[in-house]
This record gives structure tokens, sequence and C-alpha cells, in this order.
């Protein structure tokens, strides 16, 4: 009875052994496969996750794309616009470019035409040679003026001209008083044609003559050479014993205008500067500036009803400088000293109101008017302040442009000042670019 129960307690122990052992193993299997699915649901889920971002990063670049496209089709880049210069616009480029290279001392350098005495020192230059070339090297003037004692041939002013050209940093100009009759330095030398006197002109040809005498002499000054003429002259003979009676066209204010424009032209066509002279009308006087003071008794009023119509005539034909007497005009500028130096006169009535925009240039400061009184060194540096672009033949140039140099580095002057002047110079200068910038 004992063993059965025994038998029968064993056999139980067994199955519950048995039992326990399938029913964890039961568990086990089900915790691996819960595992297992959590790895696998862990993966299959990242693996989601990172195609889902793949896929939204991939959207999201060809959404940038879209948007990168539409702002490009939107708001396109502008295509610069191609504005054409004018060839004013052109020269100026030119102009400016020139001057921005260079230095102070040339720039002074340039406001100043001498004599080829006044800077190689020679009592007559008959040519240009190893003296002509140190001197441009040490002051490169604006140019240069000739006489009838540095005129001997044809053949020989042509070399030294030429030279000249050659020796030279910039541009230079190369000038003659040409005006016809016995104010002609080239025709006296026997060189060219000869055309009549400004008084004959107006007393027999007229307009035509003048222009055909404008012509005549340019053609001549450009054969040998030569840039810029000091003429026409648009004074008025209007007074008993006129200093300029034999040089001027007459009295008549529309006349002498309507010639005087006419050799602008006449010039021009030929390829030579003019300078109309000798702003505001030496004709109003019998002294001579030369040989002292001078002075002209005129009123403003009638300066500007008559001596003003002249000179816009000659400005209004497109004449390259005006040339400001060393004569006094009392009535006009408010005092006694000599024209050049009155800023009313040069800037405010020349330059503004009857809006001449070339070169302004005095006239030669060496004449006893200018010398007697004045240094070489303070007459330019009151021209310049006064609104002249150019000083002629000072009677010492070294000591006006060391005047003028210093004056700018002392502030008296101001370099825009100086540049101002150049700009108008060298549109002259460079007007044989012009129509090459045209062209290009």
């Amino acid at each position: 009875m004992d063993e059965k129960q025994q038998e029968k307690r064993e056999a139980r122990r067994k199955r519950r052994v048995r039992n326990q052992i399938i029913s964890y193993s039961v568990l086990g299997i089900l915790v691996l496969a819960l595992v297992a699915g959590i790895i696998l649901g862990v993966r299959v889920f990242t693996e989601n996750r990172n195609r889902q971002q793949e896929e939204i990063q991939s959207s999201q670049a060809v959404i940038d794309n879209m948007l990168g496209s539409e702002e490009e089709i939107q708001t396109p880049e502008p295509t610069p616009e191609v504005v054409e210069l004018t060839p004013e616009q052109k020269l100026d480029g030119i102009v400016e470019e020139g001057i921005s290279v260079m230095p102070l001392e040339d720039k002074v350098a340039g406001l100043f035409i001498v004599t080829p005495e006044a800077i190689t020192g020679v009592s007559t230059a008959v040519k240009a040679g190893e003296g002509t070339q140190k001197a441009l090297t040490q002051y490169a003037v604006g140019g240069i003026v000739y006489s009838g004692n540095n005129i001997q041939s044809e053949e020989q002013i042509k070399e030294m001209l030429d030279n000249t050209q050659l020796y030279t940093k910039y541009p230079i100009f190369l000038a003659v008083n040409e005006e016809g009759g016995s104010a002609a330095q080239v025709a006296e030398a026997g060189i060219g044609t000869k055309v009549d006197s400004a008084k004959t002109i107006g007393e027999n040809g007229g307009e035509t003559a003048a222009y055909q005498a404008g012509q005549t002499i340019g053609a001549t000054l450009k054969n040998l050479g030569f840039n810029l003429n000091f003429a026409p002259v648009a004074d008025l003979a209007n007074v008993e014993n006129s200093i300029m009676a034999e040089r001027s066209f007459g009295s008549d204010a529309k006349s002498v205008g309507t010639m005087a424009g006419a050799v602008v032209m006449g010039l021009k066509e030929q390829g030579i500067a003019s300078c109309l002279k000798h702003f505001p009308g030496l004709g109003g006087t019998a002294d001579d500036p030369h040989k002292g003071l001078a002075t002209i008794g005129r009123t403003e009023e009638q300066f500007r009803s008559e001596e003003f119509v002249a000179f816009q005539a000659g400005i209004d034909a497109g004449a390259d400088m005006v040339m400001i007497s060393t004569a006094s005009a009392p009535e006009i500028t408010g005092d006694n000293e000599p024209c050049v130096f009155s800023q009313k006169l040069v800037t405010d009535i020349l330059r503004k109101e009857m809006g001449f925009d070339g070169v302004i240039i005095t006239d030669a400061l060496n004449m006893s008017a200018i010398s007697e009184y004045y240094g070489s060194e303070e007459a330019a540096i009151m021209a310049i302040r006064a609104g002249c672009d150019m000083i002629l033949m000072p009677e010492d140039f070294e000591a006006a442009y060391n005047g003028v140099l210093q004056a700018v580095r002392d502030g008296q002057i101001s370099e825009e000042r100086i540049n101002d002047a150049l700009k108008r110079i060298y549109r002259i200068k460079y007007a044989d670019k012009y129509g090459e910038q045209i062209t290009e």
C-alpha cells in the first residue's frame, strides 16, 4: 500500500516537473519570440523612419529647387544696361585718366605757356636739342610760344617743333601769334601765304574774307606743326588812337564778332586751336600795357552792350581760349588792378554770365603793366585765384612756377582748382583723340 502510494507520489512529482519544464520552455519560447518581435519591430521602425526622412529630404530638395527656379523666374538678375557714352563723355574720360597719373609738380607746370628761352636759358632758341629735352623733363610746361626770332625757315621750324613734341611727357601746346597783316610771326619769316590784316578785312572783306584768312593761316600752321594760334582779335577799335587800330576788325560790335567767329571756324577746320583776345576789350584805350600801366575807360554798360557782344560771338563760334588783358578796367572791376587779377571779370562775368567753359589764359605777364608792380610769383598766384587757367610768359618762369607749387602745397590754391584748369586744357589737347574714341 505504502509502495503504491509512494510510486503514485513519484509519478505525480515527475509529471509536475515535466509540466513545469514544458511551461518554462513555452514561456521561454514566448519570451524569445517577443524579444525577436520587438527587435524586428524596432528595426522595421528605424528603417521606415530613415526611409521617410530620406523621402522628406528628397522632397525638400525638390521643393528647394522648385523655389529656387521660381525665384530666378520671378526675380531674374538684372541684365547690365549698355549705356552708350557721348563723344564728350568719352573725351572727358580720356582727360581725367591723363590727369590722374600726373604728379603735382607736372600739374602746376602744365598751367604755363612760356618761350623756349625761358626754360632752356639760351638767348635765342632756333632748335630743340638736348637742352630742350632736359628742360622739358624738369618742367613739363603746358605750352611753348614761338616768336619771329625762333623762326628762320620752314624746314628749321618744322624740325624744332617735331623734336619738341618728342621730348614732352604730355601733349603740349605749340603756339604762335599769327593774326594776319604785320602781326604774323610765320608769314613775316616768309613762310606760307600772307593774309590781310584784321583792319583791311573789316573794311573790305567781311565774314567770308575772315573765314578764308582763318583757313589759310590754319593750314600753314598745321603744316609746320603748330597747334595753337593766339588769334583772332575780338577787340573793338572804338576810341581815338586805339592801341588796336591796325589789329581790330573795326568798331561795330556785331560785325567784329561775326568776323572773329569766322576766323575761329576757319582755324578749327584746319585743326588749330584759337584764342580770342584781349578780354574785356583792349581797343578802348590808347595806352600800351607793354610799356606800363594801361587803363580802359569804358563803363560797364558800354562793355556789356559792345565789347561783350563781339566776344560772345567768338565764344559761340567755338573759340578754345580767351585771353585776359593786363590793362585795367576800373569801371567794371571796381579797382585799378589789371583785369587778369579780377575775379569779377574772369569768373563771374566771363565764366558764369557769358558761359565760357574753355581755357582762360592771361596775356603775357612779362609786360611792364605787370612786371613793374608785381613779382612773378605773386602775379601767377593772383591770376589763378581770379579764375585764369593758364599763365602766359611770366617774367621769371621758375619763380612763378615755384610760387604756384608752394601755394598749392600750403593750401592757398586747392589742387581741385588746378585739376579743374587742367581738365579744360586737356580737353583741347586731346581733341585729336576725340574722333578715335567715336569710332571705337
